[in-house]
């Protein structure tokens, strides 16, 4: 195939003299016509500083970027963009948002021909019955939707799609990469995808090229798995899973290694969490067996209608140093079983028991890390984590209490930025610093709220490594709500499966009996590894969409002979 996109020497950077930052470096790449090729690498590595050249938004400092022979001097309509964010005109329909590319591109056409052409663009993306409605009345699943058609009404020889399903849920964003693919299937126009997730890259891509942290392209991997793929039929293939161990293999020692130090030492002082000094004595020695222990949990809001039943007969025991993943569709009361547990949601009906007491109210012995960390905004990191060691530390002394923050600061690889103010960090360096602030409390119970649902999976991955690493030192109990599979048996001791809500209640429980301490890499060779997946993939996937699967018959008894 004759090559309809080439790079050819591209250097780019911005800023001058000191403060000047190399963003590519080198980078040479042909693209041929009709190949659909995925660039994939972590945040801030200028993916989308190589897209924006493509699309003609941006030029290189220095070599060139051409597109069928010709230097890219500006943005055209044979390169059809679809960003991150909609960017959809909010006053106009679906239809309406349509009809501005088309009639842009295809102004000689009559009224009634772009019109036709519009409806075949919403109709291609699956949404005719929408087709009226304004983008504040749709799910961000379909205003992505709504986009990919923009791009694809301007009849573009090239698709350029820049990590357009980064901000929607795992189940959504599934379904995209799926329509995605079979509109591509039927056009094959040449396509780029920025992303940072892998099984997103071998489901789509014909190639994955690496970009690497210092600004070059990595060696580029062939994706040999035949087409059309299937998603579910994916957990299964040998080709697909050795794929997937060796472009992770290669992310994680380009990117995740050699960021945590450890000089500090922990000094050896006791927590106080709030409990009276005899109370303290008489339960001296935590209980192993049943140490927390979720029994009839039940929540119900009132509503107009009537009681809404959220959360029904969650009954769960958890061993001390146990780690717990909670695991199901949106909606289905993860969160609201974790802020029970917390102390910040009353508990309709049932209890939650640690340690043998009663849970009432909020108490820095059940720490807590949420999506987004809370810090404040003003103050360093070294600040935020201090606030929450005084009060659980109040006899240890004020150089002790510091060398607590700064043993757990740099565990999270923050050795180097404990004095730099929350305001003027990265999503993924504040989560770094509230799981500090959560295990510096030395807390009886870990409680995690998708603690990484905001970052990009690379920046995830290094997070749960430091995570694994910081809890193996710890061994606290810990229950983390996620809505990522990898992550839910990468972490835990069992995975916890949520039916949908409401009436919301455990569907299944399943034992993660691989060896630890754990890490991704590792786990992508074990050979049991794929089958837990596959356990929980298969209960997500019979409660997809909301669904609520009928209950098997009971079986027949059988008579006595």
């Amino acid at each position: 195939m004759a090559s309809i996109l080439s790079f050819k020497n591209v250097f780019k950077g911005f800023g001058q003299g000191a403060n000047r930052t190399e963003v590519l470096k080198d980078i040479n790449l042909e693209v041929e016509d009709g190949e659909f090729i995925a660039i994939l690498g972590f945040s801030g590595t200028g993916k989308s500083t190589l897209m924006n050249m493509v699309a003609g938004l941006d030029k290189p400092d220095q070599g060139n970027v051409t597109f069928r022979g010709k230097e890219i001097e500006g943005p055209g309509p044979e390169r059809g963009l679809v960003f991150q964010s909609y960017s959809l005109m909010p006053w106009l329909t679906v239809k309406g948002n349509i009809l501005l590319a088309v009639d842009s591109v295809f102004g000689n056409l009559s009224a009634q021909e772009r019109s036709a052409k519009a409806d075949h663009y919403i109709k291609m993306v699956g949404l005719s019955h929408a087709a009226q409605r304004r983008p504040s009345e749709l799910s961000g699943g379909m205003r992505q939707r709504v986009s990919v058609a923009r791009a694809l009404a301007m009849n573009p020889d090239m698709l350029l799609l820049d990590e357009p399903l980064s901000a929607l849920d795992a189940l959504t964003r599934a379904n995209l990469a799926d329509e995605i693919l079979e509109i591509w299937q039927q056009d094959q126009k040449t396509c780029i995808l920025i992303t940072n997730d892998v099984d997103e890259a071998i489901l789509l891509a014909d190639r994955i090229i690496p970009l690497n942290p210092d600004g070059t392209l990595g060696a580029e991997i062939k994706v040999t798995i035949p087409r059309p793929r299937d998603r579910s039929e994916m957990n299964n293939d040998e080709v697909f899973k050795k794929l997937r161990a060796k472009v992770t293999k290669y992310l994680m020692d380009v990117g995740i290694e050699g960021k945590v130090e450890g000089s500090r030492v922990l000094p050896n002082v006791t927590p106080i969490h709030g409990v009276p000094a005899a109370v303290a004595a008489a339960t001296e020695g935590m209980i192993d067996d049943r140490f927390l222990d979720f029994s009839q949990l039940h929540k119900i809001y009132p509503t107009p209608k009537g009681p809404l039943t959220v959360v029904e007969n969650f009954d769960l025991k958890v061993n001390r140093g146990e780690f717990i993943s909670l695991i199901g569709h949106s909606g289905c009361g993860k969160s609201t079983v974790l802020t029970m547990a917390a102390g910040l949601n009353a508990i309709s009906k049932g209890a939650i028991k640690l340690d043998g007491r009663h849970v009432e109210g909020a108490d820095p012995e059940r720490a807590v890390v949420f999506q987004s960390p809370n810090l404040f905004p003003w103050l360093t990191a070294k600040e935020n984590v201090s606030i929450g060691v005084d009060k659980v530390y109040p006899r240890a002394t004020r150089e002790e209490r510091q060398e607590v923050v700064e043993y757990y600061l740099e565990r999270v690889g923050l050795a180097d930025a404990m004095d730099r103010p929350a305001h003027s960090m990265s999503n993924g360096m504040k989560q770094r610093v509230g799981i500090a602030r959560a295990f510096a409390l030395s807390p009886k119970l870990l409680l995690l709220d998708e603690p990484f649902g905001m970052l990009d999976s690379l920046t995830r991955w290094e997070l749960q490594e430091v995570l694994m690493e910081v809890w193996s030192r710890t061994k606290v109990t810990a229950i983390c709500v996620t809505h990522d599979v990898d992550e839910a048996i990468l972490l835990a001791d069992r995975v916890v499966m949520m039916t949908n809500g409401p009436q919301a209640t455990i569907g299944k429980i399943t034992d993660v009996k691989l060896p630890r301490p754990r890490t991704r890499k590792a786990l992508l060779e074990h050979p049991d590894y794929y089958a837990y997946r596959q356990e929980v993939l298969d209960f997500l996937e019979e409660y997809e969409h909301g669904a609520k699967p009928a209950k098997k018959p009971e079986p027949k008894a059988v008579a006595a002979e």
